[in-house]
């Protein structure tokens, strides 16, 4: 065996070595980018744009309407704002309550500050109750972020700590 053998020994060698560090730090990148940029990987949403009037239900007429911190009306249609949570207007406690009527008020605002787009095209998913599930930007503006900045809203999702409002 000469120095061939020798050398073709120390290439496996180091294959072998490479390999089981290779996967571990390919599994690390792909779990720092799913982290870091989540929902946005893969092909862009469709969006459609929305140039209405909005009041909020039960204070002002008009086809569309908002409902609660994450939930609007179109009609009949009824459309779940999606990537955070707001608290419930019937919620468990009068804090809660409270913060609900200041999230509802604070949806309204940015609604009306103009057009804004939202995702789902002709079809958009629905959730148990039937509504529709729409992400609400506009420009680079998510309405999540805003919500959640405003202390409104918590975030959903995976890895989400659950606020208590009360």
């Amino acid at each position: 065996m000469g120095k061939r053998a020798s050398f073709g020994r120390r290439r496996a060698n180091w294959r072998r070595r490479a390999a089981k560090v290779a996967l571990p730090l390919l599994v690390l990148a792909l779990a720092l980018a799913w982290w870091a940029y989540g929902d946005r990987l893969g092909p862009a949403p469709e969006l459609a744009q929305v140039d209405m009037r909005f009041g909020i239900c039960g204070e002002r007429g008009g086809a569309a309407c908002v409902i609660d911190g994450d939930t609007v009306a179109i009609g009949q249609r009824r459309v779940r704002l999606t990537g955070y949570d707001a608290p419930e207007l019937d919620g468990a406690c009068e804090a809660e309550r409270t913060k609900a009527r200041e999230a509802q008020r604070a949806l309204h605002r940015w609604i009306a500050r103009g057009s804004f787009s939202w995702t789902g095209g002709e079809e958009p998913p629905r959730d148990r109750y039937g509504r529709e599930l729409r992400e609400a930007r506009r420009d680079d503006e998510m309405l999540a972020d805003y919500m959640i900045g405003l202390g409104l809203a918590e975030g959903s999702g995976w890895g989400t700590v659950r606020r208590e409002w009360c």
